[in-house]
């Protein structure tokens, strides 16, 4: 089995926010702090530990604040040297020439949809997905140990993680079956948010996919699922059986971000692990809390 090199990552950033009004009436709901980084900015710092090196962005309108985040800012930076302030702090943000790149998602027709507007991009390789809104906390991140599983087993590996069974209904679910190691098992099944009572596991798919190219030619005639949208996971189901297929364990911390509980816990989780501000946090909490 030959198992070609993962080279491209593509973001679904299209997404309206509306979970978050007003906070992201006018900003992109990946520009949202946990605290001092975007959300976009963490899961593209993923993929390029994982060795991702061209970035897809799939966006929408309003979204160019996303795009400037990426790019050089020539009044910041001047004005910071002149006032001999350090930019360190930007090191990293400035993606190399000719990435990322831009497609845009023109109507909110779901997760697949978004996917599927990359196809020309990413060609006939192998790609990876990342949803920002789902923030992977791990040494090494989610992706790279994922990467490292891929070139074991080869074709799709998608994330995988435990969830209560009254959670179930909320998300992607996996049908697991042999499994290869303590961390990677077979998928043999998928399914989109499965009714309360009626999912085949408590293992969902939290955010993060390593994708066969052949995945896009069935999201080209893919009809809509769950929620009235063109789901990623009935697609990828088809290819179950074809192509290898494995859902890999993520060993670190998950925070969904795209819930507002989710999101606050991740920013007091990532500010009390920092040496400059850890300790004032810390003395807060434990002032609220009693």
């Amino acid at each position: 089995m030959t198992i070609k090199p993962l080279r491209k990552a593509v973001f679904p950033v299209a997404g309206l926010g509306t979970r978050f009004l007003p906070a992201t009436k006018a900003m992109p709901k990946e520009m949202l702090t946990v605290v001092d980084k975007p959300l976009i900015q963490y899961a593209v710092e993923e993929a390029l530990e994982a060795g991702i090196d061209q970035i897809i962005f799939v966006t929408g309108r309003n979204k160019s604040a996303l795009e400037d985040h990426f790019d050089i800012s020539y009044e910041l930076e001047a004005t910071m040297r002149a006032r001999g302030k350090s930019l360190t702090v930007l090191d990293g943000i400035r993606q190399k020439p000719g990435s990322p790149v831009y497609v845009r998602q023109q109507e909110p027709l779901g997760l697949g949809h978004a996917v599927w507007c990359a196809r020309e991009i990413v060609g006939d390789e192998p790609f990876a997905v990342l949803l920002p809104d789902e923030l992977m906390v791990g040494r090494p991140g989610f992706l790279k140990q994922m990467v490292e599983a891929y070139g074991r087993v080869g074709g799709n590996v998608i994330g995988a993680l435990e969830v209560e069974d009254s959670e179930t209904d909320k998300y992607g679910i996996i049908s697991p079956g042999a499994r290869i190691d303590d961390r990677t098992v077979e998928v043999t099944a998928l399914v989109e948010k499965p009714a309360k009572g009626t999912a085949p596991s408590n293992l969902m798919i939290p955010g993060r996919y390593i994708l066969q190219p052949e995945v896009m030619r069935i999201l080209e005639g893919q009809e809509k699922g769950a929620g009235g949208e063109i789901q990623l996971t009935d697609a990828m189901a088809q290819l179950i059986g074809r192509q290898p297929f494995h859902g890999f364990t993520f060993d670190g911390e998950r925070y969904d971000c795209g819930d507002k509980a989710g999101y606050i816990c991740a920013n007091l989780a990532l500010a009390l692990v920092r040496d400059d501000i850890g300790p004032a946090v810390r003395s807060f909490a434990e002032t609220r809390l009693g």
